[in-house]
């Protein structure tokens, strides 16, 4: 008879990590797994993005922020307001779309096709969201 309450657990995979950045100051969210010495497709995407994000903010005057656009289907684009990653393969944007509804956008990095875009900042904000920024920001304490 085999012991099936063993603390052994050598053989099992570790729990995938998710992490999230928003706009919102104090939005941001982790579940973190063991380290690894290697990092997840998911990881990778998402570092990349922040980083194209965060140069095409850059470019932008006071007026405008930045959205994207997917490909595929009818998602049409979404005012990035927050961004994360599910390891291995997912990434998630989070934001509103064009009629002003919260949405989340999920998506396997094996698809991943997007857009940047300026959109004009919403005339009820003073200063426009610059996510781009916050998230390599985030990414630089981790």
């Amino acid at each position: 008879m085999t012991d099936q309450n063993h603390d052994d657990h050598d053989d099992c995979p570790a729990p995938p990590r998710r992490h999230e950045m928003h706009a919102e100051a104090d939005s941001a969210a982790e579940t973190t797994a063991a380290a690894t010495d290697s990092k997840s497709p998911a990881e990778w995407a998402y570092e990349r993005l922040i980083l194209y994000i965060r140069d095409f903010e850059a470019q932008l005057d006071a007026e405008h922020e930045v959205a994207m656009g997917f490909t595929g289907g009818d998602v049409g684009v979404l005012r990035i307001e927050g961004m994360g990653f599910f390891d291995p393969d997912m990434i998630t944007f989070y934001g509103t779309d064009m009629q002003g509804a919260r949405t989340q956008f999920i998506q396997h990095v094996s698809q991943l096709s997007v857009m940047l875009r300026a959109l004009p900042k919403p005339s009820t904000e003073a200063e426009p969201r610059r996510i781009g920024f916050r998230l390599a920001q985030d990414l630089e304490k981790a």
